[in-house]
């Protein structure tokens, strides 16, 4: 394969991705949401584990600390998260979400996976399979 062919793929993820988070961004304002895809992507991984220190927080989002510092103040600003110092180490912070942010991660759950199956509807179980499969290795190759 050319290097031509591989910018093409890349170019296909990337307007991909801006796609799903365009879509869901005005399925979020149609809804009066007041909260960002990103925003719901820190909740959403509160949601599954509370309590999340800052540095861990931002290596399973995938954000850099000071986008994610950015993403927490907002939150905490809408009193969805709450920001605590750590127990044992005084340079961490842990982020929990408030009872506002359970809620609001309850509230949002069903739209979001209609957001999410919508992107589906055309596509097989075999289609999802190879599609994980082929991201899975291309992300384990690029490992840093």
């Amino acid at each position: 394969m050319t290097s031509e062919k591989f910018g093409t793929y890349s170019h296909l993820l990337d307007r991909t991705s801006r796609r799903i988070k365009q879509f869901a961004t005005q399925r979020f304002k149609e809804a009066n949401i007041d909260i960002t895809v990103e925003q719901w992507h820190i909740l959403k991984h509160l949601a599954i584990d509370n309590h999340k220190n800052q540095s861990d927080l931002a290596e399973l989002t995938g954000k850099d600390n000071p986008t994610l510092t950015r993403i927490i103040d907002l939150l905490c600003k809408k009193k969805l998260t709450l920001r605590t110092q750590h127990p044992t180490d005084r340079r961490s912070f842990l982020v929990t979400l408030t009872a506002q942010g359970q809620q609001t991660v309850k509230q949002l759950t069903p739209l979001v996976a209609t957001i999410r199956m919508k992107a589906w509807e055309n596509l097989s179980e075999n289609d999802y399979n190879d599609l994980k499969r082929i991201l899975d290795t291309i992300y384990q190759t690029l490992q840093i």
